[in-house]
């Protein structure tokens, strides 16, 4: 049983489906026309709901909430950043220095900010 799960609602799960696939370089558990699911670390998972079929219907635009994704180090940061360049992932912010720590942020296809960071001192 998950400990954890977030909802992302986009225009096409099977389309997103094969975008974080490539992403996070795991198969979903679901997918489907509607729905998509991939189990992420810590038992949290990852689903990929359909916009238009969504009760209630969601009025709040997309890219209005950020994911996040701790990693380790600055190391995993970059490499994550690589990743996310190959498939396509449209860069919001070139990987920095924040308050907070090591971070970048992208967008996946339907407009949503990922945000990978890592709060480890870069040696």
């Amino acid at each position: 049983m998950p400990n954890h799960s977030f909802l992302l609602y986009v225009d096409d799960p099977l389309k997103s489906a094969a975008f974080y696939e490539k992403l996070l370089d795991a198969k979903p558990m679901e997918a489907s026309p509607g729905f998509a699911m991939f189990a992420l670390s810590g038992g949290t998972v990852l689903g990929l709901w359909r916009r238009a079929d969504v009760l209630p219907k969601v009025t709040a635009p997309t890219g209005s909430n950020e994911v996040g994704f701790q990693v380790e180090s600055q190391e995993i940061v970059e490499k994550f950043f690589g990743a996310c360049q190959h498939v396509g992932a449209t860069v919001l912010q070139q990987p920095t220095h924040m308050d907070f720590g090591y971070t970048f942020c992208v967008a996946d296809p339907d407009g949503h900010r990922l945000r990978v960071f890592s709060t480890a001192h870069m040696n």
